[in-house]
């Protein structure tokens, strides 16, 4: 199990963010990323959207609280458990 970072700065592998594992982080490769650096300043429901369309299936809206926990993060944000992001979710985006 990756051991997860502090900071943003510390993390070399998109498995040392907080609240990514192994799927998610595979998600972020197949949307493009190579480096966790490169979320910063990304749009988690762009993202989230293309995953949905790249898999042919609706993804659980909890993906795109983690792609929100996860950019935060890499923006130099305070780790959170993905589920802090339910609620701003479910206020930005009522139709998800």
């Amino acid at each position: 199990m990756a051991t997860k970072a502090a900071s943003a700065a510390e993390c070399e592998r998109f498995e040392q963010i907080p609240n990514i594992g192994k799927a998610m982080a595979e998600d972020f490769r197949q949307l493009g990323f190579v480096h966790p650096r490169e979320l910063a300043g990304q749009d988690p429901l762009a993202h989230y959207q293309r995953m949905c369309r790249l898999s042919g299936q609706r993804q659980d809206p909890c993906v795109l609280d983690t792609y929100m926990a996860a950019v935060e993060f890499m923006q130099g944000g305070p780790a959170k458990a993905w589920w802090a992001f339910t609620a701003e979710r479910k206020r930005r985006f009522p139709d998800l």
